[in-house]
């Protein structure tokens, strides 16, 4: 690795405020309004907060406990459950990178839709044509370095939080309480259903929004100091959610409800239009296609990372971990550019929206996270990294380790069976790479247990082919 290649804390909080901020914020308003009423957003709002918050406490005490991992998600995986599963968390966390990107592309251009017809919901010739050419400029800049990159990521972020604040900003002055407690559990919507259906769809509808918390993770062995990644990860969870949670409440306390359900996407757009006039819908839509050019960037520079931090350590084939001149991960980032366009080809032909290809990307980091969790649990029972003085930090970390393994088992079952299964589908081909890695390596392919996993995971994929082609399963 390229050992001029350090990051500090801004440029690492960037990437995680980068990778987490991309489009689904500017759709929070009618997103959350759609699934629950202002009381039950509130609870959704504090569950899922404590939730990721726990995960987010897992990764930062991962990254000190463990300071020999520090290639973060996939790192975690290995070091618990071995090889196999480790290359399997970074297939799933690259593969989630490259869908993101493809959804990010789908909304760049759904929202450009809005104003030229040609563009539609983002999957036409024409956007398609589009977004490879920006993709293609994106792998171009990465290419240049991954320092340059990551400081043109700050800039970019910079950029697009100073819509995000004036939104919050001129929302919060135009507020109304009566508005927002007109009807607080949704009594006069049967159709939101009983509080805790409402709150379980507000936290599905969160999952996205928050990946990307452990950005600064991924890049804990490019930073310039240690402390750095755990500080980045917490203080770019915490300006996330506070903004996530500004959008979605103060929004409800402008429009109703149902009014806020009945919006077209970027919300945020219409909802600023209500408040400010129609100069507020076009300065939110300017900040959306900044946003998620930004998100785009941040994106990209986690999957690359992936795949060459794994083909570092000896689990993904060696080309993957070739870096050019600028220390940058060229190969990785070849193979991430190309299979991003090689979906948006697919979202052509499929005619898959945004919101299709993102509830995929989510589907596919959820075993990644789980994995950290487990892994952050084993070490607070076991008690390793920790000393003898360390009992009250221990039992802390167990506790919050525990909170992040329930949370994340929760998503899994929340995501259901669909998504498992089409995830399982895309796990499946990268096996083959890493068949390629241990014969490198000489290695035996599979342990044991490693082949009663993989069987299980053919027999998942099969079923989601066999039910794709029967159209029992839809992307």
């Amino acid at each position: 690795m390229n050992s001029h290649i350090q990051l500090r804390l801004w440029p690492l909080a960037a990437l995680v405020v980068g990778s987490m901020v991309g489009g689904g914020i500017f759709s929070i308003p009618q997103n959350i309004a759609a699934s629950a009423a202002p009381a039950a957003t509130l609870v959704a709002w504090l569950i899922t907060g404590l939730g990721m918050l726990a995960l987010a406490f897992v990764f930062v005490n991962l990254t000190l406990r463990r300071p020999a991992l520090d290639s973060g998600v996939y790192a975690y995986a290995r070091a618990a459950f071995g090889p196999f599963m480790g290359f399997g968390s970074a297939w799933g966390y690259w593969l989630m990178g490259v869908l993101g990107n493809v959804g990010y592309y789908v909304l760049l251009m759904s929202t450009l839709g809005h104003y030229i017809p040609a563009f539609g919901e983002g999957n036409t010739p024409l956007a398609v044509a589009c977004t490879s050419a920006l993709l293609w400029t994106m792998h171009a800049i990465m290419l240049r370095g991954v320092r340059e990159a990551a400081a043109l990521n700050q800039i970019v972020t910079a950029a697009k939080l100073a819509p995000l604040l004036l939104f919050v900003l001129l929302v919060a002055l135009a507020f109304r309480a009566d508005v927002f407690t007109l009807d607080l559990w949704g009594q006069g919507n049967p159709a939101l259903g009983g509080a805790l259906e409402q709150v379980r769809g507000v936290m599905l509808v969160t999952v996205w929004v928050f990946v990307g918390v452990e950005g600064a993770s991924v890049y804990s062995a490019r930073a310039a100091r240690r402390t750095d990644v755990g500080r980045a990860t917490l203080l770019g969870f915490l300006a996330v959610l506070a903004l996530l949670v500004a959008v979605s409440v103060l929004s409800m306390g402008v429009m109703t409800q149902p009014a806020l359900a009945q919006l077209k996407n970027p919300s945020m757009a219409h909802v600023l239009s209500h408040v400010a006039g129609p100069w507020g819908g076009a300065f939110i839509s300017v900040g959306l296609l900044i946003s998620v050019s930004g998100a785009l960037l941040s994106w990209l520079m986690l999957a690359s990372e992936t795949l060459y931090m794994a083909a570092r350590d000896g689990t993904a084939p060696r080309w993957l971990a070739t870096e050019n001149a600028r220390g940058t991960p060229s190969h990785a980032l070849w193979l991430t550019s190309g299979c991003a366009q090689l979906f948006l080809l697919v979202t052509l032909l499929s005619e898959s929206t945004y919101l299709s290809v993102v509830q995929l990307g989510t589907a596919m980091v959820l075993l990644p996270y789980t994995w950290a969790a487990l892994y952050g649990l084993r070490l607070a029972w076991r008690g390793e990294g920790y000393g003898p003085a360390e009992t009250a930090a221990r039992q802390r970390d167990l506790a919050v380790a525990a909170v992040a393994v329930l949370y994340a088992l929760w998503l899994l079952y929340a995501s259901g069976l669909k998504y498992l299964l089409l995830s399982a589908l895309l796990y499946a081909p990268g096996a083959l790479l890493y068949a390629w890695a241990r014969r490198e390596h000489g290695r035996a392919l599979f342990s044991r247990r490693e082949w009663l996993l993989f069987a299980a995971m053919l027999a998942a994929a099969a079923v989601a082919a066999i039910s794709l082609h029967q159209g029992r399963l839809t992307l």
